[in-house]
């Protein structure tokens, strides 16, 4: 969503309050003030667990910790925030890019 521009906070907003509404367990943001939004949100619509992390390493590290069988992860990200890396981690594919 960074490409959005001037609409970038309220989208990241948005996905934040989306997140509530849908009875996500659980937002992991990765990165900045605009992920700090969804977070933020996220967590005003009733999503009781959130974390942030500052990169996409940690966040595979702290999903590999938390994670049982039959968890489902919603891989989300502009395509500059590289976010496949956590899926190919936790998926033990080989990781480019790291």
């Amino acid at each position: 969503m960074l490409e959005l521009g001037d609409e970038a906070v309220e989208a990241h907003r948005s996905v934040g309050r989306m997140a509530g509404e849908l009875g996500v367990d659980m937002v992991i943001g990765v990165g900045g003030d605009m992920v700090k939004q969804l977070v933020l949100y996220a967590g005003a619509a009733g999503v009781p667990e959130l974390a942030m992390v500052a990169d996409n390493k940690t966040a595979a590290e702290l999903l590999e910790k938390i994670l049982l069988p039959g968890d489902k992860v919603l891989v989300k990200a502009s395509r500059g925030g590289m976010l496949w890396q956590v899926a190919q981690r936790l998926t033990g594919q080989p990781v480019t890019g790291f």
